[in-house]
């Protein structure tokens, strides 16, 4: 998710400046809803995390929960998704490291259905006693959803294949994340004392196994992965 860890090295950076931190006496709950959509493909999202006010003025938040999404998308491409593969390195630095293109192949998927349960970790800061910003971004967690039909295709070749969601999620660095997972950057508003608006960009991750290792060049693999950037839209409430 090489545009996720760019947007946490940028939204860590202020946090980072602040000197002492000093904890805050308690915590705040925060319960969401949120509905994103993009090209032929759309998420639903519910959440619940605890956000804990630290700093002098008690404006940074860091919070941990959990949260469920439910991804529905037409005709997606899916496409080698091992990062022994996509960059043929797994270590920190394939971060900067390009794609080898001829290394990466797809899957297309007609009706792609994932829905994912993830641990999620949450950082926002307060601007005003309204408006805040902020960024999440899922960590550990499991997928499922039915078994859909693809085609596999190497260059000008294919096969029909079918393939599930890949069943355990965990965040990396980059495509050496497995699974499916959720991330947003978000702008919230507080409408009325408990309830807040929220508006945002989702970049989300699906990944589906196939039920065989289809690509055999240059080694043997089975899991495919999209990357979808999704306008969000979303409904808070905080106890």
């Amino acid at each position: 998710m090489k545009k996720a860890y760019v947007f946490v090295l940028l939204f860590a950076f202020p946090f980072m400046a602040q000197g002492q931190v000093l904890p805050s006496s308690g915590g705040q709950n925060f319960a969401e809803l949120g509905v994103a959509a993009g090209s032929y493909r759309g998420s639903f999202s519910i959440s619940y995390f605890r956000n804990w006010h630290i700093g002098a003025k008690k404006r940074i938040g860091i919070g941990l929960g959990g949260r469920a999404t439910s991804f529905l998308g037409k005709n997606l491409y899916y496409i080698t998704a091992p990062a022994s593969l996509t960059s043929e390195s797994t270590s920190p630095l394939i971060l900067f490291k390009e794609n080898i293109v001829d290394n990466i192949d797809s899957l297309l998927v007609k009706t792609a259905q994932v829905n994912m349960v993830n641990v999620m970790l949450n950082l926002d800061y307060r601007l005003s006693e309204r408006m805040s910003f902020g960024f999440n971004i899922d960590l550990l967690g499991f997928s499922f959803g039915g078994r859909q039909q693809g085609n596999f295709m190497n260059g000008a070749s294919g096969k029909n294949t079918s393939a599930t969601p890949t069943p355990f999620n965990i965040l990396l660095v980059s495509d050496n994340d497995r699974g499916s997972l959720n991330s947003e950057l978000y702008f919230r508003y507080r409408v009325r004392e408990r309830w807040s608006a929220k508006l945002g960009a989702q970049f989300l991750f699906t990944e589906y196994t196939t039920e065989t290792k289809v690509q055999q060049y240059p080694e043997a693999n089975d899991r495919f992965r999209n990357k979808s950037l999704l306008a969000n839209i979303g409904v808070a409430y905080s106890f």
